[in-house]
């Protein structure tokens, strides 16, 4: 293939979840030369599974990947809601999704995207476990580098895909206190082996006055909790004893399966643990720095499309940086045009669903159970949701240099 020249080719990209990996495949796809930096010394495990739809399952497929999600994850028939003794009170089927994005909709774990898109760039890209980035020095013709394990090294370009906890852009733009906006609760989630009942593709919530409780079957015998829950302003506990001791005292007086959940938690030694915020920033890049997915734009995990947000945001800010041949200022500002408004509206439409999840009051939960039930009326789902399920943003269709798939 001929050779071509294009400025800032090399780019670095702090991060190795979600936005970081598929941020590296298209850069590589538009002539770039990445290399990606990841803080853990593997990829992660466990977490909490993702809804999956639209404009990231669409670039999924374009990067061959649709087969293999499907494969490794699931398609839940129905979300019921449960009471103290475990009988069903509320849910509906989830045909609805189906038909809203023509059945190209799935759950999946976070960390099976993670290595899925890990898997398509590991022998292409350069990449660094158990390293970190710890100063950056912007100059006229690059970035100075500074990692932990490794010295200094120098890039055309530096781009922050690690997340809400973002070092990057601690680092460029400042702390994170700057731009992080609580929505009021935590959210925890861990797996379990052998519990039991297992009830395959349902997702069953049970609820007590601003607390959730989910399980959900996974494969290999495997089961996966998540708590939400309301907090004050106070900071969460790091410690993981002090952070099973928050939640046994949140779900003390729970009904259903809490018991029972909460001896299982007593045996993990992996436990999610986080508040549950939005990042809201004026700009996403500075200079030949830029933020991509929760680091930019975190719209919060209980909107439950931070994963495709991700996917979609990587794919743009590679395109707009082929398109422009390197030329950084331009292709930052064509990306946060195209795509502020549209996450923007993400970011409003997650704050209210965070409040439906676990209302605060014994009143909310009745009115949270109605709302759901009359989700069986035929057409109302669609009204109620379509809103939040359709993307209102067309992606570009770029001409990438390289061959995809």
């Amino acid at each position: 293939m001929a050779q071509f020249n294009m400025a800032n080719r090399t780019v670095l990209i702090s991060g190795g979840g979600i936005s970081g990996p598929a941020l590296a495949f298209w850069l590589k796809a538009g002539g770039f030369q990445p290399t990606l930096i990841e803080q853990a010394p593997r990829l992660r495990t466990g977490g909490y599974v993702i809804d999956f739809w639209g404009l990231g399952y669409w670039i999924a497929a374009k990067m061959g990947l649709e087969a293999d999600i499907n494969h490794v994850g699931y398609h839940v028939r129905e979300m019921c809601i449960v009471n103290d003794s475990g009988k069903r009170v509320a849910g509906f089927g989830t045909d609805v999704f189906g038909e809203l994005t023509n059945n190209r909709y799935v759950t999946l774990g976070r960390s099976d995207l993670s290595r899925l898109l890990f898997e398509k760039i590991k022998d292409t890209t350069e990449v660094l476990f158990d390293n970190e980035i710890i100063d950056l020095d912007q100059q006229a013709e690059g970035v100075r580098v500074r990692l932990k394990n490794g010295g200094e090294r120098a890039f055309d370009l530096v781009i922050g895909a690690d997340g809400l906890h973002s070092g990057v852009r601690r680092l460029a733009f400042g702390p994170r206190q700057q731009f992080e906006r609580k929505l009021g609760y935590a959210v925890a989630a861990f797996e379990a082996q052998g519990y039991r009942p297992r009830d395959d593709d349902v997702y069953l919530m049970y609820g007590l006055p601003g607390r959730m409780l989910g399980r959900f079957t996974l494969h290999r015998n495997r089961t996966l909790f998540l708590f939400v829950f309301t907090v004050g302003d106070g900071a969460l506990p790091t410690a993981l004893d002090e952070q099973k001791e928050m939640l046994r005292k949140k779900y003390a007086d729970g009904g259903w399966e809490c018991p029972r959940i909460l001896e299982e938690l007593g045996h993990t030694e992996e436990l999610y643990f986080d508040s549950v915020s939005q990042i809201r920033m004026n700009n996403w890049s500075k200079g030949r720095i830029a933020l991509t997915g929760d680091a930019a734009f975190c719209v919060s995990l209980l909107a439950g499309q931070g994963s495709a947000l991700a996917m979609i945001s990587a794919y743009v800010l590679a395109g707009e940086l082929m398109k422009a041949e390197g030329r950084h200022h331009e292709a930052f500002l064509s990306y946060e045009a195209l795509l502020r408004d549209y996450i923007q509206a993400k970011q409003r439409g997650a704050k209210r669903f965070a409040t439906a999840l676990a209302p605060r009051t014994q009143l909310g939960l009745l009115f949270r159970n109605l709302v759901t039930k009359a989700f069986a009326v035929p057409g109302l789902a669609h009204l109620a949701i379509g809103k939040e399920i359709t993307d209102a943003v067309q992606l570009p269709d770029y001409r990438w240099r390289l061959p995809i798939g």
